[in-house]
């Protein structure tokens, strides 16, 4: 969603990283750069205003002009104003501490995904928080917007309210929260009918419905490709209803990324989660520097980490592990590998967690390296016989013809996945050699990482936060328990 923003502000910090000294003038004319890129990606006017007086109030201090590395300083404080402006260090989640059943009322304009994302909520509830929920449909206005919500719920695992034909949503909303109280249901969903900004007897109806309700939440769902009117949205509706918070939905999109830039800071409220996609598991809970992290280039390793822990079964993980020790790789694990990168949401999503990878994406893109790559490698694998998925070596140039057929690619592209499980094959073997996981994890203490690639560490690395000269010192305490299993395997 942010890739034209974070081009723009990535070639800025490029040049002011590239000089040994920073007059004021300098940081001005950046300033004035990223106030014209926030513009562009449609962040509202008085956002930008209040962000770049911030920044550069902030930035033309002594203690930035003559520091070492006024440049890293630089895109520090435009770092940290960028949490700020999303929402600060710490966001609030879902708030269900409160007397059951904890209304959670859903609000927003007409195609914003209000249904997709209350059956998302629902299953987040219910597999996160361990709390049983009721959904229900109150709106009227659309045909089969009911029977959408009771499909949906059946997908999720998630009861919903029967529905009565004719019933208006008042009434609907009475007998849900009868229903709620009779089947001891910690958490009711209410799903509104979306509404146009103009349409002031459904904006009645609405404050009607929570006046019946009292929700605990009123979340507002909002669309992120409707860009610079999606400030208007949360204005109209922060007017009529007590609002506790927002969810985006479509970040995943290729919008300019100014309504979420622009929401906190309208609203007042903290932006809860954030849709990625049309699965019914694609939201995540908002992490504002977690996001600044991926708009200003420097990845987001913690929520690949988080991903990779809540996608790839524990019992695959263990058996590789094993495997890995001991040197072995065959077209089985990378096949098994190639499934994980999917289901984490392909190279795409992989790529712009990882800390640098802006340009490897970029480069990927250019040649034409998309995740339907992963598809023809499946596919090739796929083809193969289990003898030779399990002994590569047994590929001669008849066996890779039959597999090109079978697959529907070219013996060249045979030959490309072989290669690479060649490599991967090698770099296990070598894993061995270094004493396994457990070897590799204590050149992270012991600074052999730092003296085998000195790139990594040391002042102005193009990876904060990796240590001095003598190469990442990692604490495995601090890592999170998966890795620290996984590092701890013998």
């Amino acid at each position: 969603m942010f890739d034209n923003l974070s081009d723009r502000l990535g070639n800025v910090f490029d040049r002011l990283r590239g000089r040994g000294a920073l007059s004021e003038q300098d940081v001005r004319d950046a300033m004035r750069e990223v106030r014209v890129a926030l513009l562009e990606a449609d962040v509202a006017l008085p956002v930008a205003r209040r962000f770049i007086d911030a920044v550069t109030e902030k930035a033309v201090g002594q203690d930035v002009l003559r520091s070492v590395t006024p440049g890293q300083q630089v895109v520090k404080i435009v770092h940290d104003e960028l949490v700020e402006m999303l929402g600060g260090a710490e966001t609030p989640g879902l708030d269900l501490d409160a007397k059951p059943p904890v209304v959670i009322m859903m609000v927003g304009l007409q195609g914003s995904g209000k249904t997709t994302t209350t059956a998302k909520l629902g299953k987040l509830i219910r597999e996160k928080h361990g709390k049983k929920s009721l959904m229900a449909s109150l709106d009227v206005q659309r045909p089969a917007a009911q029977e959408q919500l009771k499909v949906l719920g059946e997908q999720v695992d998630v009861a919903t309210l029967p529905i009565v034909p004719g019933q208006q949503p008042v009434d609907i909303a009475r007998r849900a929260m009868e229903a709620a109280r009779l089947q001891n249901v910690d958490v009711l969903l209410l799903d509104t009918a979306g509404r146009l900004h103009v349409d002031e007897a459904l904006m009645a109806e609405m404050k009607a419905v929570a006046g019946v309700s009292t929700p605990h939440e009123v979340l507002l769902v909002v669309d992120s490709l409707t860009g610079q009117d999606a400030v208007n949205v949360a204005q109209s509706f922060s007017g009529e209803v007590p609002l506790t918070g927002v969810i985006l939905t479509r970040m995943d999109g290729d919008a300019r990324g100014g309504a979420a830039l622009s929401m906190r800071h309208v609203t007042g409220k903290p932006i809860k989660f954030a849709g990625t996609g049309e699965k019914l598991d694609a939201i995540e809970a908002f992490h504002p520097s977690r996001v600044a992290d991926r708009i200003l280039g420097m990845g987001d390793v913690v929520s690949l980490v988080e991903k990779a822990a809540a996608t790839i079964k524990e019992e695959d993980a263990e058996a590789l592990a094993k495997r890995m020790a001991k040197g072995q790789f065959d077209l089985n694990d990378l096949r098994m590998q190639l499934n994980q990168m999917q289901n984490m949401g392909g190279l795409g999503m992989l790529a712009g967690m990882m800390p640098g990878m802006k340009k490897a994406k970029a480069a990927m893109a250019a040649s034409g390296m998309d995740d339907k790559v992963l598809v023809h490698m499946d596919a090739i694998i796929g083809s193969m016989t289990p003898k030779e998925r399990a002994r590569p070596e047994l590929m001669n140039a008849k066996r890779k013809k039959r597999v090109a057929a079978g697959s529907g690619t070219d013996v060249q592209t045979v030959n490309k996945v072989l290669k690479m499980h060649q490599e991967m094959a090698r770099a296990m073997k070598q894993i061995k050699k270094m004493g396994g996981l457990k070897g590799l994890a204590s050149m992270f203490g012991g600074g052999g990482l730092g003296a085998a690639m000195p790139g990594l560490g040391g002042p102005g690395a193009g990876m904060p936060g990796l240590g001095g000269p003598k190469g990442p010192s990692v604490d495995p305490d601090t890592l999170p328990p998966e890795l620290r299993d996984l590092l701890n395997k013998k």
